[in-house]
């Protein structure tokens, strides 16, 4: 499974920035897509996550009410829409995708956000 990242960028504390990940390859066997983050210095870390049919979501609590997961499964792609966006949430963002393993078994190149204050 290849993972493709797009829509990172520069945005101001206040903003908003909706983050693509496009999957390809053996998706048959994706049964859950999500998004991770890291800053530097830090552990990379679970932000939010989706089955593969939308119907079960998880969030970090740090997201809650702050951004959203979604998907359009005919185009094999998964969003971040991430709204209010505070220098804090200032990361390399990845997409990652599970086939039925508890850890993520594949992961896209990474995206850089950075919010300004």
């Amino acid at each position: 499974v290849q993972l493709v990242e797009s829509g990172g960028g520069l945005v101001q504390a206040g903003g908003s920035l909706r983050l693509a990940c496009t999957a390809s390859g053996n998706i048959v066997r994706v049964n859950a897509l999500g998004w991770y983050r890291q800053a530097p210095g830090e552990e990379r870390n679970m932000v939010a996550a989706s089955s593969r049919d939308g119907e079960n979501t998880a969030y970090a609590d740090s997201v809650k009410g702050q951004f959203t997961i979604s998907r359009d499964n005919a185009k094999n792609t998964q969003y971040l829409q991430m709204n209010s966006l505070k220098p804090e949430d200032s990361a390399i963002y990845y997409c990652a995708a599970w086939e039925g393993t508890m850890a993520p078994s594949s992961w896209g190149q990474g995206t850089q956000v950075t919010v300004s204050s």
